[in-house]
């Protein structure tokens, strides 16, 4: 398998200097980013994805599979302690998981679902399509992160919605300089009990998946507080997927008493 800093685009070699990235918008810096790792059209064409993961929590590795498909169809499934759990589940219509403490699938309330299926409309990368999706970006400048000097873009995307007021939809970007690719996105949360901190996710070890390239390795945290480890161990293009894994389960009947019992 290649990985992304032993084969670069051609078109690469003319952006290897810091100095000629200082004098690149931030539209070009995307386009850069897209086209050094497999071109735009490769990742237009992806319809579905299949990923398979370890979360690290606390020391502990969580196998996760996710699906995502171009639809918005998504699925993440938790293996724990010989039980399989479903979460982040959404069939096109619903979004739902399972509750760990009562063993059930739960549906979101409809203000939930329309949040995360804004999130579900970027598949496969945030910024494909920006401009048609009506977002915004602006290059924010230079800016150190973990010690390394990024460029750091603004991209404003469709509000969400909480309790019934449209709120800010902001995350800011750092890119490698030199192949231009997302290290680190970080953003404000709107609701849930994490509702006002600031989340960072950091991207690495970028990896060739079909005809482009992808991260195997993130973290994801409260900035300047304890982060998640995950490590892919593949991700596949696929063009379909069962539809039963989006699907929520029906509760079981109860059984039916038998007349002729006596």
């Amino acid at each position: 398998m290649k990985t992304l800093k032993f084969i670069l685009i051609a078109l690469a070699v003319s952006f290897t200097t810091n100095h000629y990235a200082q004098d690149m918008s931030a539209e070009e810096i995307v386009d850069a980013y897209f086209e050094n790792t497999g071109g735009i059209d490769a990742w237009k064409s992806i319809k579905g994805l299949k990923m398979s993961a370890k979360l690290n929590q606390g020391g502990m590795e969580i196998p996760l599979e996710i699906y995502q498909m171009s639809d918005g169809r998504t699925a993440t499934v938790v293996n724990l302690q010989g039980q399989q759990f479903k979460q982040n589940v959404y069939d096109g219509e619903s979004m739902w998981g399972m509750n760990f403490q009562t063993m059930k699938a739960e549906k979101m309330d409809a203000e939930s679902t329309a949040n995360a299926v804004l999130d579900l409309n970027d598949f496969p990368d945030t910024f494909l399509n920006w401009k048609e999706k009506g977002y915004t970006l602006e290059l924010v400048g230079k800016e150190d992160f973990g010690g390394s000097e990024t460029i750091k873009l603004k991209l404003t995307m469709e509000p969400y919605t909480v309790d019934g007021k449209e709120e800010e939809n902001v995350a800011f970007y750092y890119f490698d300089p030199e192949n231009f690719v997302p290290i680190a996105r970080q953003s404000e949360m709107k609701f849930g009990q994490a509702k006002g901190m600031v989340m960072e996710i950091t991207f690495s070890d970028y990896q060739e998946v079909g005809d482009v390239y992808m991260p195997f390795s993130l973290t994801q945290g409260a900035k300047g507080g304890m982060s998640q480890p995950i490590t892919f161990d593949t991700i596949e293009i696929i063009d379909e997927v069962d539809d039963s894994i989006f699907a929520f389960p029906e509760e079981s009947k109860p059984a039916e008493a038998d007349d002729n019992k006596n």
